[in-house]
C-alpha cells in the first residue's frame, strides 16, 4: 500500500491499482452454508455502486452520520468503504434516532425505524438476494444497487482529518487515524502482503473491524470473514484454515 494513503478509500484504490484480481474478502456464513469470494476489483465495484447510491439517491453529504446496523458480513464491509468514499461517518451499531440515515439488516428493522432520514434494508441472503417483500419504510439495497454506476467520484474531496467512523470502545476516528491504526495492527496480527487472516470476530468493536477488514486491506493481505463460526462441525475450522491457505487467525 502507498504511504500517502490517508483514508480507507485510498487504501482500496491502491489495492485496486496493485493487483485487482487477488482475493480481498472471502465470506462464510456457517448458519446457511454460504461462501462468497470477492476479488479487489469485484469488491471495489460493489463499493462504487454503493457510494453512488449513497451520494446520489440517498443525497448523503460529507459529515452526515449513518447508523450501520449490520453484522460482520461482506456487504457490511462494502458499506464501510462506501461511507469512506463519500465522507459519511459510519456509526457502527449507532443510534438511528441520532443519525441522518440508517442501513439495517433484517434483525434490526424495528430499531432502524427511529431514523427520520433515509432508510436502507439488507436481507443478507446468499448471493446478495433481495427481500421477498421490501420492508415498509425502507429501500431494499439489493433492488437499488445493481443499476448504480460502476465508477464513483465524490462531489467534494473527502478530508482525511474529518471523522470517518464511530465504534464502541474506540470512539470516533478520522480517516487518517483509522488508516494509521489499521497499519499498526497489521504487525501484531501477523499480516504482510499476501497474508490470509481468518476472523470470526463481530464488527461491533475496533478489533473486529480491524481484523475483519481494515488491517488486511492496509497490509495488502486478505480476510476470510466468518459469521456463525460456532456452528462449524468438529474439525471444520482446521479444514477451513487449510483450504483457504490461512496464515493467521483472529477470534
Amino acid at each position: 500500500m502507498n504511504a500517502t494513503d490517508r483514508t480507507p478509500a485510498d487504501l482500496l484504490r491502491s489495492a485496486l491499482a496493485a493487483d485487482p484480481g487477488r482475493p480481498l474478502i472471502t465470506f462464510y456464513d456457517d448458519a446457511t452454508g454460504e461462501r462468497v469470494e470477492l476479488s479487489v476489483a469485484t469488491f471495489a465495484n460493489w463499493v462504487a455502486k454503493t457510494a453512488n447510491l449513497l451520494q446520489g439517491d440517498l443525497a448523503a453529504q460529507p459529515g452526515d452520520r449513518l447508523a450501520l446496523l449490520l453484522p460482520a458480513h461482506w456487504q457490511t464491509a462494502v458499506w464501510l468503504l462506501a461511507c469512506s468514499s463519500v465522507g459519511v461517518v459510519a456509526d457502527v451499531g449507532g443510534d438511528p434516532a441520532g443519525a441522518d440515515l440508517v442501513v439495517s439488516g433484517p434483525d434490526s428493522l424495528d430499531a432502524a425505524r427511529a431514523c427520520s432520514g433515509e432508510r436502507v434494508a439488507l436481507a443478507l441472503r446468499p448471493l446478495g438476494g433481495r427481500f421477498p417483500q421490501t420492508p415498509d419504510g425502507f429501500a431494499d439495497y439489493a433492488v437499488e444497487v445493481p443499476s448504480q454506476g460502476d465508477r464513483f467520484a465524490p462531489y467534494a474531496p473527502v478530508d482525511p482529518d474529518e471523522p470517518a467512523i464511530a465504534v464502541g470502545g474506540a470512539g470516533e476516528l478520522t480517516g487518517a487515524e483509522l488508516v494509521e491504526r489499521a497499519r499498526a495492527d497489521a504487525g501484531p496480527l501477523g499480516l504482510a502482503p499476501g497474508s490470509r487472516l481468518l476472523s470470526g470476530l463481530s464488527y461491533d468493536t475496533w478489533d473486529g473491524l480491524s481484523s475483519g477488514l481494515y488491517a488486511p486491506l492496509a497490509a495488502g493481505g486478505s480476510v476470510v470473514l466468518c459469521r456463525h463460526l460456532d456452528q462449524l462441525a468438529d474439525g471444520g475450522l482446521a479444514k477451513r484454515v487449510e483450504d483457504e491457505r490461512v496464515t493467521a487467525t483472529a477470534g
